[in-house]
């Protein structure tokens, strides 16, 4: 198996091309996958889902559960 990667924008024609290297044999069956990722979002709107998460009960769990493990690390280096 082998993978090639290609980055491309999305024309306005939202239609793209992808370039086989030569060396594939034509009629070679292939599977083509498309991942798109999020737009980035602004600033504003990931302080905004920090702000959201210092909310969430399961994220705040997550996090005493952190600084119960990094706490027995701590005092390790202490002694």
């Amino acid at each position: 198996m082998e993978a090639i990667k290609q980055i491309v924008r999305i024309p306005k024609d939202h239609e793209i091309k992808i370039k086989i290297p030569s060396y594939i044999p034509e009629n070679e069956l292939v599977e083509v996958i498309l991942i798109i990722k999020k737009s980035q979002d602004t600033f504003k709107q990931k302080i905004n889902e920090l702000k959201e998460a210092m909310k969430d009960d399961r994220f705040l769990d997550d996090l005493r559960e952190v600084s119960e493990d990094f706490k027995a690390v701590d005092l390790e280096g202490w002694e």
